[in-house]
């Protein structure tokens, strides 16, 4: 464990991404790789979320972000969205009192327009309990589509500026970070998709600006601990840039 009381994977404290943001893809062609439902895909999966918020508070990942459920899911079959939301149900009424209790803070980003009353009242819920909590802030995307929060910061900056509250000239990156739904929260440093896709998935477009990205053959449901020491022992070899010199992730 390092002085300042936060543990360090393998690769060492210098090499650790802070932010470790996550596409977790896979679970229905785990189901079907087993001739089983999509909804066992989805449970295993679940189990993996479990596995895997453990496993980044163990390895030091201060930010942990789950792109659980996007704005474009809501084109899937009813019965498939209908399980979905039964598991963050119970994930969240069977897992917040351990997450409270290992002082983890929970983030919710999206938009919940459309979503039912009862998620909306478990997902406020999450965050204010744990709002105090200092140690590693779990961050999920629920309804979430990055395109949607950047048209909605674009909204909110032009209704300030038709008021007279705000002049163009003064808007510039920081600002606009302010008014997404991720502001407060650092950048991801790595970005991991599992399954083997190469796409983003209209998540965190703004954010993952100058994040590492790894993409992965493992599906999701398979994500272990180890995979994840991988990923972050991947990362410590890569030079990163911000689109200037070298910048050694390692030390």
């Amino acid at each position: 464990m390092d002085p300042d009381g936060r543990k360090s994977c393998q690769t060492g404290r210098d090499d650790l991404p802070r932010h470790v943001a996550i596409i977790m893809d896979g679970n229905g062609r785990w189901a079907e790789k087993r001739g089983l439902p999509r909804s066992a895909g989805h449970k295993q999966g679940v189990e993996t979320v479990r596995r895997i918020v453990r496993a980044a508070g163990e390895l030091g990942v201060e930010y942990l972000t789950l792109y659980s459920f996007s704005s474009e899911n809501w084109s899937r079959p009813e019965a498939e969205i209908s399980e979905l939301f039964s598991l963050l149900r119970m994930f969240i009424r069977k897992d917040l009192a351990d997450l409270h209790k290992n002082n983890v803070r929970v983030r919710i980003i999206g938009n919940r327009d459309g979503v039912p009353d009862d998620i909306c009242v478990l997902l406020d819920e999450a965050e204010s309990l744990t709002e105090q909590n200092s140690g590693q802030t779990l961050v999920v995307a629920f309804n979430y589509g990055s395109r949607s929060e950047i048209v909605g910061a674009a909204r909110l900056f032009a209704e300030q500026v038709a008021a007279g509250k705000l002049s163009p000239a003064v808007i510039n990156e920081s600002l606009f970070s302010s008014l997404l739904d991720t502001r407060d929260i650092p950048d991801p440093d790595l970005l991991i998709r599992t399954s083997g896709e190469i796409r983003l998935s209209n998540f965190l477009l703004w954010q993952l600006a100058y994040a590492e990205m790894l993409f992965v053959d493992c599906l999701w449901p398979d994500f272990s601990k180890e995979e994840l020491e991988k990923a972050l022992q991947t990362y410590a070899t890569r030079t990163r840039k911000f689109g200037g010199l070298a910048v050694e992730t390692g030390s």
